[in-house]
């Protein structure tokens, strides 16, 4: 019997052919068919455009935050308004002979001064670096704010907040840096006003600053997670920058045709949030509602209520973001209805959405209009600025890439039974910041960039369908028996088996007999628990109704393994959430499997050794 096709709204593909290449043996070249259109040499030059064109359109928007730490209504920056002060800033930011090496560091989280400041040293010409705020506000030890400030020598540091940040900066900052706050002020210093910056008149100076910059110069630098060292200073340029925009209208179309609205909580620290999504904004005249929420128990609350009210016609989220929404609006008419309005796709990164959210979405959408929303994704990083590929088409699968975006080249290398992903394009970092050395490493001898990423085909005799994901290089490990595990794909399937209770997997067993795993639970395994709200997450995870759920899963999984290597033996259920100062997870929720293996190693060989009180064994 013949199956219908689902009914998409209409959205545009605009990459769908690659061409294939050979080369050495064991090597292959992979590119779009479709080669990449002029674009801009300075994203300065889109916001002047859109200062033209549309002086009162809201650019940024952000709800006013109020005394007891609720958010109020909306308050609206337009283009006009952003130009104006942006060239404001970038007066002082040249009086004070700022510089690449003495630039701005911003430890605070998104906000409308954040974004201004930014903006204002793209006019002067200097380099700004967005701090990942829990560095100073989760931190007690600042060992990586540290780092990055040492790495930086930063000539000025700004913080929205000063109460917030107070310890972070006595601990942290250089007495002789200049300090300046959106709010308050500090005891033990002196601090400049971030009023007072804006409300510097612009001379011609800023404009003989901005004429003097290009495409090779340096707007920011965005640290890597440092899963397995030290966070490395990832220089992006306005090439990058602006060629990437580029790729990513020519592949989502839909981000030309009108003016994007965006509701949008990821870190600007992070290239998802910092270039993807405020670039796609700046660079097409959109608007961008920064949502103070996050996809976290106590923040989820704040974003539901934001998407109430404002329908994007785009929505970017994490996989644990659209795990909560999918379950909000399962029960939730006003957010279906107001999210749904008018939004033309869905879009994730980050880590891997697993297939129960999305088919729970599509349920959802279609009873309410009558058609799916697309889901969008790809695979990039940090040094490719970050969009690199994306799908083909509407028909997507958990892990589906897709095809390299126009004017990036694919180098295909088959190491150890994988395909490694390489890059090479004007999207690509020149290196990172006085780190030679590492920026050495990190290129071929071709000039390819080397992700560590692995991709397969999703169909071998159609190479225009694309890639897939395939995990992690570094990630993968060898058993006793000298089988590779190959960790994405496994973990990705253990945490779809284990939803909506499984926030990440963590896999053991490098050189065991048998793989294990160290579960990271969600929130949502109290309400399977049924105890008091005050039950310690141990008591909850120890109780039989968790029990009972996760030796289910890890039966079907041993009932559907083929071998040792994609068979789960052994896992413990974690109640010590992963540590940000550790390293074990970034603030936009991404699990650090190296990190984890290392500071929790008694652990691991607890479990392995059989000496864990209630370690979950398949039957």
């Amino acid at each position: 019997m013949a199956t219908t096709s689902p009914r998409y709204r209409a959205l545009a593909f605009g990459i769908t052919r690659g061409v294939l290449t050979e080369g050495a043996p064991g090597v292959r070249y992979l590119k779009a068919e479709t080669p990449l259109a002029p674009y801009v040499g300075r994203m300065t030059d889109r916001l002047a455009h859109w200062a033209t064109v549309a002086p009162e359109r809201t650019c940024i928007a952000r709800r006013e935050r109020l005394p007891d730490g609720s958010t109020g209504d909306w308050m609206r920056v337009t283009y006009a308004e952003v130009l104006h002060k942006a060239r404001n800033i970038a007066q002082v930011v040249i009086d004070r002979g700022l510089s690449a090496e003495r630039p701005v560091a911003i430890l605070s989280e998104n906000g409308i001064e954040h974004a201004l400041l930014a903006l204002g040293c793209l006019y002067a010409g200097v380099p700004y670096c967005p701090v990942s705020p829990p560095y100073s506000i989760v931190s007690q030890d600042f060992d990586k704010l540290r780092h990055v400030l040492d790495t930086l020598t930063p000539g000025l540091v700004f913080a929205a907040d000063a109460k917030r940040y107070a310890r972070a900066i006595e601990a942290v900052v250089p007495a002789a840096v200049e300090v300046v706050l959106a709010q308050g002020t500090l005891d033990s210093r002196a601090t400049t006003s971030f009023a007072d910056l804006a409300a510097t008149p612009a001379t011609p100076a800023v404009d003989a600053a901005l004429a003097a910059t290009g495409p090779d110069t340096i707007t920011k630098f965005l640290f890597t997670s440092g899963s397995t060292k030290l966070p490395k200073a990832v220089i992006n340029t306005q090439r990058m920058w602006c060629a990437n925009q580029q790729q990513m209208r020519q592949s989502m179309p839909v981000l030309g045709e009108e003016p994007p609205v965006l509701v949008d909580w990821l870190p600007w620290n992070h290239t998802f949030g910092g270039n993807h999504n405020f670039g796609l904004v700046l660079d097409n005249g959109g608007t961008l509602y920064i949502d103070d929420g996050k996809p976290t128990p106590a923040g989820m609350a704040e974003t539901l209520r934001n998407l109430r009210e404002i329908a994007p016609t785009v929505y970017f989220n994490v996989p644990t973001g659209f795990e909560a929404i999918a379950n909000a609006m399962e029960s939730d008419p006003v957010l279906r209805k107001n999210l749904l309005s008018r939004v033309k796709m869905f879009f994730y990164a980050g880590a891997a959405l697993s297939q129960p959210i999305w088919d729970s979405l599509h349920r959802t959408q279609e009873a309410e209009v009558g058609e799916r929303i697309v889901m969008g994704t790809g695979l990039g990083m940090t040094e490719s600025g970050p969009f690199a590929l994306y799908v083909t088409g509407p028909d997507v699968q958990s892990g589906d890439l897709g095809l390299p975006a126009a004017g990036i080249e694919l180098k295909l290398v088959d190491i150890d039974g994988k395909t490694e992903v390489r890059y090479r394009g004007p999207n690509i970092t020149p290196g990172y910041w006085r780190a030679p050395e590492a920026t050495a490493e990190a290129f071929d001898e071709e000039g390819f960039f080397s992700t560590g990423d692995a991709v397969k085909w999703i169909d071998e005799s159609n190479i225009h369908r694309g890639l897939r994901f395939d995990g992690r290089i570094a990630e993968d490990f060898k058993l006793a028996t000298g089988t590779f595990v190959s960790v994405g794909p496994m973990r990705a399937k253990i945490i779809a088996e284990g939803a909506p209770y499984i926030q990440d997997v963590v896999l053991t067993g490098i050189n065991l007999k048998e793989v294990g795993a160290l579960v990271f639970p969600t929130q949502a395994v109290r309400h399977l628990a049924g105890l008091s709200p005050d039950a310690t997450m141990r008591e909850v995870l120890d109780s039989a109704p968790v029990r009972a759920h996760f030796q289910q899963v890890l039966d079907t999984l041993a009932a559907s393994s083929t071998g040792s290597a994609n068979r789960l033996a052994r896992a413990w259920l974690v109640d010590e959430p992963p540590s940000i100062d550790k390293g074990e997870i970034t603030d936009k929720g991404s699990i650090n499997q190296r990190a984890v293996l290392k500071h929790r190693a008694a652990l691991v060989d607890a479990l392995h050794a059989d000496t864990l009180p209630s370690t979950l064994k398949p039957r």
